[in-house]
Parts: structure tokens; C-alpha cells; sequence
């Protein structure tokens, strides 16, 4: 089928299959890339609408069980000091982003299971809810856990949670992780969450070494079949004190510019393919180009997570290397997004949780 012709089907909501999609992930086409993008906005504008949600995200600890061989805070890095923030000041930064119109919270931190840590964020929750009068919708990024600790923390108060699975290939991912991280769980974790009520959200990496077009396109199936909420993606970037990092030596400003080309096409794809979610436009788009989150909302993104993070503890929170914004304090941040996003004729949505559309209709139905 002609390209042109395929993405007008996309937009019409035709089911595509696997070598279609790879086929948009890669098509050079002249003008093939601008459609793509103008088609899976104008699906975005009728979907989900040219409001951007903010999600204020807090990373209150490195302290980590996992070894992922690509990840910052893995628990083997060696001279890393390690921090978890004290209550008191992460309710002080959910004060602010309620007082800030941020409709919603992320806490994210490295991944633990134990009683103390569930409790731990038990109370925050409920004191997050108690000082934001239940205004502050609430998304949780704190991996893999056990269903008891997914029903106390919903009871708690939290409303969302984004658990990606970085690929939808157990073989990719077995060659991303020690022996001990199963894929299977991760997987199941999801339904675990989706059966106790939450809002559900997961993503992949994208350009890993290994991984083929293919592989990417076979994601975007799995979150269609997956039936997600929100999704939370972003280009692969090293960490040079990390195992895949130190094999993956300098990069050329070519590589980093086709994962951020690929990075943009799957959002486009995804938007097209799972219509009324919410996709992030993440920070790793703007490591790769300072306008990069931009660049997503372009492509059919509908959510920014700026950092509101105090700045004392985010060089010890760097996933990857050239995380950008590490000295930027949460008030320039916020003016600096609303003049980029007002800047591409959309709005910031105030004081509104922005929930998933998708969400919202399965509630209904």
C-alpha cells in the first residue's frame, strides 16, 4: 500500500499489523515523516483534545533492589550515594505542586519491597491527599510489588501507576537484566494492577542495542493488546557507569538524532493505534534535543512530567547520562513549559488531573 494511504488509514482506526507499523518506524519517504505527525496530532485533537496535563514528578530515593544492566541507580553501581527524602519534605513539594496548579503527582524512586517501604508510602499518600484535599491525582512508579501492597496503596489514595516494562521481548529483555528479574512478572504485575482498580501505564525504551524495528513494532501491539491507560516511553540513552552503557562507547550526534526520530514515531504510533490514552512526552526526548518534549506533543503527546524534584538530590537520581534540567528549580520550570506550550498553540491544563480518556470510558461502559 502506499505510505500516504496507510497513515490515512491509520487515522481512520484501521487496525495495522506488525510489518505496517515497522514500515512507518522506518519509511523515508519524502513528506511520509510530516504526515505521519500531522495525522497522529489530528487524532490527539479529537481524542484526548490540545490540552497538556502536567504530572509533577518527585524522585524521592535512589535505594534500589534491581540491577537492570542499563539503569543510573542499579543496585551494583559502585560510589553512588544513595538518599530517600524525608516525608516532610515530600509533602512540601506536593504542597507546591497543588499550590501550582499541577493537577497531578508522580513519586517515582528505585524499586524496594519490604513492610517499611510499603508503609512508607501508605502514609505518604494519605498525607498527600489530606494537604491537597484530595485535588491531587496521584501516580505511583515504584515497580514491581506484590498484590497486597498494589490494594493498600490504592486504598491509600493513589489513582495511577506506570510500571514499564522497557520491551515486549522476553529474549530482549532476559539480555537487559540479571538472571533474577523476570519477565513473566513484570507482565503480570500489570494485570494486578489493572484488576485492583488502578489506572494503568507502561512503556518501553527505544533504540536499544539488539533491537529491532520489528521488536518496536511488536510494542505497540502489546499496548494495544495490553489495553492501557497511559504510557510512558522514551528513547534509549547510556549511562556510562552502567554495564550496556560501557558497551555502548561515544556516540555520534547521528545515533542520538535516529533514536530520537524513532522515539517520535512511536509516539505517533501509538497515539494512532490506542487513540484516547495518555502518552507522556518524556524527559529523555529533551536529553536528545532541547526541544524535544515539544517535539512529542507535536507527534500526539498530551502529558509533561516536569521535575519538581528539590535540586540537592537529582545529580544522585540520573538514569542516563546528559539528564537535562538537573539545576532548574521547579518554578522556572513551570514558567518555561507554559510559554514552550502556549508557544505551539496549546494549554496547560491548571488544576486538572487530566485522567485518561480511555480510563474514564471503561469506568462508563
Amino acid at each position: 500500500m502506499d505510505i500516504f494511504k496507510l497513515i490515512e488509514a491509520a487515522e481512520r482506526g484501521e487496525r495495522l499489523g506488525r510489518g505496517e507499523i515497522a514500515r512507518l518506524l522506518t519509511d523515508g519517504e519524502a513528506g511520509a515523516r510530516e504526515a505521519l505527525f500531522a495525522a497522529a496530532y489530528r487524532v490527539k485533537a479529537a481524542e484526548v483534545g490540545r490540552k497538556v496535563f502536567l504530572r509533577g514528578i518527585v524522585e524521592f530515593s535512589n535505594l534500589c533492589s534491581k540491577d537492570c544492566f542499563y539503569c543510573g541507580i542499579r543496585r551494583s553501581r559502585p560510589g553512588l550515594e544513595r538518599f530517600r527524602m524525608e516525608p516532610g519534605e515530600i509533602l512540601a513539594a506536593a504542597r507546591w505542586a497543588d499550590e501550582n496548579g499541577y493537577g497531578s503527582l508522580v513519586l517515582q524512586s528505585g524499586e524496594v519491597e519490604s513492610e517499611e517501604f510499603t508503609a512508607f508510602v501508605e502514609d505518604l499518600l494519605r498525607g498527600i491527599k489530606e494537604i491537597s484535599g484530595g485535588r491531587l491525582g496521584v501516580t505511583l512508579s515504584l515497580g514491581e510489588q506484590g498484590a497486597e501492597t498494589y490494594r493498600r496503596w490504592f486504598d491509600a489514595g493513589g489513582d495511577r501507576y506506570l510500571l514499564r516494562i522497557e520491551t515486549s521481548d522476553p529474549e530482549l529483555y532476559r539480555r537487559l537484566h540479571p538472571s533474577d528479574h523476570r519477565f513473566d512478572r513484570r507482565r503480570g504485575c500489570l494485570e494486578l494492577l489493572r484488576r485492583g482498580g488502578w489506572q494503568v501505564g507502561t512503556g518501553m525504551m527505544i533504540g536499544l542495542p539488539g533491537q529491532s524495528v520489528e521488536s518496536l513494532a511488536a510494542d505497540v501491539l502489546f499496548l494495544r493488546d495490553a489495553d492501557v491507560d497511559m504510557v510512558g516511553m522514551g528513547p534509549y540513552i547510556p549511562h556510562r557507569e552502567t554495564p550496556l552503557g560501557a558497551k555502548s562507547g561515544e556516540e555520534d550526534r547521528a545515533a542520538r538524532r535516529r533514536r530520537l526520530e524513532l522515539g517520535l514515531r512511536m509516539i505517533a504510533l501509538t497515539r494512532l493505534t490506542l487513540r484516547d490514552v495518555n502518552i507522556a512526552a518524556a524527559t529523555a526526548l529533551q536529553a536528545l534535543d532541547p526541544a524535544g518534549r515539544e517535539l512529542g506533543l507535536a507527534a500526539g503527546a498530551n502529558i509533561i512530567m516536569p521535575n519538581i524534584t528539590p535540586t540537592r538530590y537529582r545529580d544522585a537520581y540520573q538514569l542516563y547520562d546528559g539528564k537535562p534540567c538537573l539545576d532548574e528549580n521547579a518554578a522556572d520550570c513551570r514558567d518555561c513549559l507554559q510559554r514552550r506550550v502556549e508557544d505551539l498553540g496549546e494549554t496547560i491544563g491548571f488544576g486538572e488531573r487530566g485522567d485518561s480518556p480511555r480510563f474514564r470510558r471503561r469506568r462508563l461502559s
